[in-house]
């Protein structure tokens, strides 16, 4: 019988992400995917500065930034004249090495990862559908339907549902997907246009006609256009063309479209399931959670999750960790699901809602006070981290713990660049760490050295202080590069009580 120590079903951004992860660490994976073949159209746009971040940890940033298109500034419409502008790439300068928008679609986005993932020696199995399973103590039997109609009996440690909004995995498990579906309906096109809007920027149009954003994509003249469909005609989507949906918000942006490339109309869901755990099976991504596109945050969730797992899961499976190390995976990830969930509710109905009301809260309100609040450099640090994800954070969680500086177990490293030094570049090292900035005892030099736990010592400068850290302090760093352990006194015996305590070793 075929045995993998992880079975995954799906093979969107989320999957991909989860087996390139574990593979790199020598896990042996399957992908499978009941698709022919990768998706040929651009979907999820979005690569959030956080994602980014990870994707260095795999060599992937570079790539997926020298591939797509950076958006530096976020400009907001109302009446047919731009009321707001957001310049992102200097709100985010001193926060990450990657402060703008990623415009990269999704079907380039995959084919880069399969890429990845078939260097090392896997191969996405098309064609091939989740039957059912069944969960055992040490492991999962799983029942396959084959590209030939065959069916395949095969088992693993552990099953990853990412297989989307309507996952087989999450029913096989009956974990209820509580939530709702928005009114209006959607369209999405990507075009060749002409016009204001076609500037490299984002362009949203706030006005009571239509919802509207215009995201640029990669080389001249590209849009994606994402607006909605308010009258009768949403009774009806599988008859609308684009040349049915309004046109008040395309005129109203003074935007020509010169030919339609793709065309399609969605609802908008805001789920998060139950549960991401039961057992030996986990979901992620759209399994686990869907919500509306306000923000661009779906895809870089999933891709959260699969990296947030995927550190645990090869903790366990090396022997490094108890298997309750992996309840910490839907801890920290519900718990960010929902507040996400909530966060994009809130946005999403703000610029759709119809009525008086919220008319003139768009038209008249929002102008106005989005560039005096930015005007403030901590309201333009809130609205980068949250929309970059930069802020996302597991504080307060079992795997975070103590306090150094500004900075919290449970964080972010934060970002640190000189002329000299960059404390991102050690992150590619795909286990734990420890960072000091300014001087480390020797007692700490011979711990680590003792255990091949990585120590990172950097100079103490200005740039440590305006991040946040403490001097001398002692950060313990996560596979995935958030702060386990903040240590002001840098004692060996915290961190070694940090390991012993939750059952980990290093790694």
């Amino acid at each position: 019988m075929p045995h993998s120590d992880v079975l995954i079903i799906g093979a969107g951004p989320t999957g991909l992400v989860l087996a390139l992860w574990l593979s790199k660490l020598g896990i042996s994976v399957r992908i499978l995917d009941r698709t022919s073949a990768a998706g040929t159209t651009s979907r999820a746009l979005a690569v959030q500065a956080r994602t980014l971040e990870l994707y260095r940890q795999l060599d992937l940033a570079d790539a997926v930034v020298g591939g797509g298109h950076q958006v530096p500034a976020a400009n907001l419409w109302v009446k047919a004249e731009p009321a707001a502008r957001l310049p992102l790439d200097s709100i985010g300068a001193n926060l990450t090495p990657y402060p703008f928008l990623e415009i990269y679609p999704q079907d380039q986005h995959e084919n880069l990862l399969i890429e990845r993932l078939r260097g090392l020696g896997v191969e996405v199995e098309r064609s091939t559908e989740l039957l059912g399973f069944t969960q055992h103590d040490t492991t999962v039997s799983v029942r396959l339907r084959l590209p030939d109609g065959s069916e395949q009996d095969c088992e693993a440690h552990y099953l990853a549902g990412c297989d989307g909004a309507h996952s087989t995995v999450r029913n096989g498990l009956h974990v209820d997907f509580p939530g709702g579906t928005y009114q209006q309906l959607f369209y999405v096109a990507d075009v060749d246009a002409s016009g204001p809007p076609m500037n490299g920027e984002l362009h949203v149009d706030l006005d009571e006609a239509d919802f509207l954003a215009v995201f640029p994509l990669a080389g001249t003249g590209r849009a994606r256009l994402i607006g909605t469909v308010r009258d009768a005609r949403a009774e009806h989507p599988e008859q609308l063309r684009f040349e049915d949906v309004s046109q008040r918000a395309i005129e109203h942006l003074q935007l020509q479209v010169l030919k339609v490339n793709w065309f399609s109309t969605y609802r908008v869901h805001h789920r998060v399931a139950g549960h991401f755990r039961q057992q030996r099976a986990f979901l992620l991504g759209d399994a686990a959670h869907v919500h509306s596109p306000a923000g661009g945050q779906g895809m870089n969730t999933g891709i959260g999750d699969a990296i947030n797992l995927a550190w645990k899961l090869c903790s366990v499976l090396k022997g490094k960790a108890h298997d309750d190390l992996l309840d910490s995976y839907p801890v920290e990830r519900m718990a960010f699901a929902r507040r996400l969930v909530a966060t994009t509710d809130q946005v999403f109905t703000f610029a759709t809602a119809d009525g008086s009301i919220a008319n003139l809260l768009r038209t008249r309100l929002a102008p106005v006070l989005i560039p005096r609040m930015a005007a403030f450099a901590k309201a333009r640090s809130l609205l980068f981290r949250t929309v970059s994800q930069l802020g996302l954070n597991y504080r307060l969680m079992p795997l975070s713990f103590g306090s150094a500086g500004h900075v919290q177990g449970g964080d972010r490293l934060p970002w640190v660049v000189t002329q000299e030094h960059d404390n991102f570049g050690a992150l590619s090292h795909l286990g734990w760490q420890v960072h000091v900035y300014g001087l480390a005892s020797k007692e700490l030099s011979a711990w680590c050295a003792a255990r091949q736990l990585p120590l990172q010592v950097y100079p103490w400068s200005a740039a440590c202080t305006a991040a946040g850290l403490a001097r001398n302090a002692l950060y313990l760093l996560r596979p995935d590069s958030y702060v386990a352990l903040a240590e002001p006194s840098a004692s060996t015996a915290a961190v070694e009580r940090y390991f012993s305590e939750r059952g980990l070793r290093p790694w």
